[in-house]
């Protein structure tokens, strides 16, 4: 039978541009015995608000539209409520991938939408924290004094602003009235000399603290991304008592406290010694030694990587759920490396204009995504 040129350009499907969903999106494994089961909340870069709580099969078990773009994600709260960090309006613009991670925009909403508490401040990028007692732990940016700012090392100068001015991180908590109850700034207790910028980044944000983690006993970790590395802040003298360094760490996001005492990182790899490929994987380190005790990387190692963002999270089995954020993999793995359940995120689309410049075409990453169990969820089970 003969097939015409016509025909056989009208039955062929039209080619999807987006090279990550021609691969498959959706769910792409899930093993049921092995998985610690639950539910995905996800909060897609690009979204424009959306957050997404689906189950164990991939289904959307609901789903919340936020009134701004994601600074970066969502979280579940103890009390059953969304916190949300949105992007503010208001943009600093402060060097010019700000807008790529300001946030400064924060919601409390309950499960029928209803906003309970909302805090701004356009000062704030990348993480924060939700603490028990209803505070709110994020960073923002503060010009370093110039004295100090002279004393920043390493980076890519070529990159430098006109104006000189080079940007520090505070940390703040602040309470439900948004009142600051304690702050720690890294010039009063950083020396630029122990912190060198990695030759791929620009000096215009030092150290660019990308991940907060406070835990029980009065720490609070931060994540120093373009100096590489995990620092212990005491919250009661602002003194550093231990760090993990470059020998260890590459670019790192997502620092966690494990019940065990050691510290659970998203480790990029961007650049990482010794590597002749960029690869992610996930590290576990004893942070008095900084002994490496457990990881993960793919067995392929380059099939594993997002040079930015990323998460790690430790579930109530001893596995671990990761976020594979600039591609909207999710997946997670046993201690032995196996993988027992992987989601693709499949909703797709283009950052706004003034961040496009920075990263162009079509996106479903997240910065992080979560993994609940049933009973923290009871008000879902009325729903369904």
């Amino acid at each position: 039978m003969t097939i015409s040129a016509a025909s056989t350009i009208e039955d062929t499907p039209p080619l999807d541009p987006v090279t990550i969903r021609r691969r498959g999106v959706g769910l792409r494994l899930c093993d049921r015995q092995r998985s610690a089961g639950g539910y995905t909340l996800f909060t897609p870069q690009t979204g424009n608000g959306a957050v997404y709580l689906i189950d164990i099969d991939g289904e959307v078990a609901h789903q919340w539209q936020m009134p701004v773009r994601p600074g970066r994600e969502g979280v579940l709260l103890p009390n059953g409520n969304l916190g949300y960090n949105g992007s503010h309006a208001t943009s600093l613009a402060l060097y010019p991938a700000w807008d790529l991670w300001h946030g400064g925009d924060f919601y409390e909403v309950t499960p029928d939408g209803e906003i309970v508490w909302r805090h701004e401040d356009p000062r704030h990028h990348h993480d924060a924290q939700w603490l028990a007692n209803g505070h709110l732990l994020y960073t923002v940016c503060e010009a370093l004094p110039p004295e100090m700012a002279a004393r920043i090392c390493g980076g890519d100068e070529r990159k430098d602003a006109a104006d000189g001015i080079i940007q520090g991180d505070t940390v703040v908590e602040v309470d439900r009235d948004g009142k600051i109850v304690w702050q720690w700034r890294c010039w009063e207790h950083l020396a630029p000399e122990d912190f060198p910028i990695h030759d791929i980044f620009d000096r215009r944000h030092w150290p660019l603290i990308n991940g907060l983690h406070a835990t029980d006993d009065g720490l609070v970790l931060m994540s120093l991304r373009v100096t590489s590395g995990i620092i212990a802040v005491r919250r009661d003298t602002g003194e550093v008592v231990w760090k993990i360094g470059p020998d260890v760490l590459a670019q790192q996001h997502s620092p966690i406290m494990t019940p065990a005492g050691t510290v659970l990182a998203f480790d990029n790899g961007n650049l990482r010694k010794g590597a002749t490929s960029p690869h992610s994987r996930i590290v576990e380190v004893e942070p008095q030694t900084g002994k490496l005790v457990w990881q993960y990387a793919d067995e392929n190692a380059p099939a594993f990587f997002t040079p930015y963002m990323g998460g790690c999270q430790l579930l109530e089995n001893g596995n671990v759920f990761v976020c594979e954020s600039a591609f909207g993999r999710l997946f997670e793995v046993t201690r032995s490396g196996e993988t027992v359940w992987e989601y693709v995120i499949p909703f797709f689309d283009a950052y706004p204009p003034e961040v496009r410049k920075y990263t162009d075409g079509q996106h479903n990453g997240s910065f992080r995504a979560y993994r609940y169990p049933e009973s923290r969820i009871p008000w879902l089970a009325g729903r369904n």
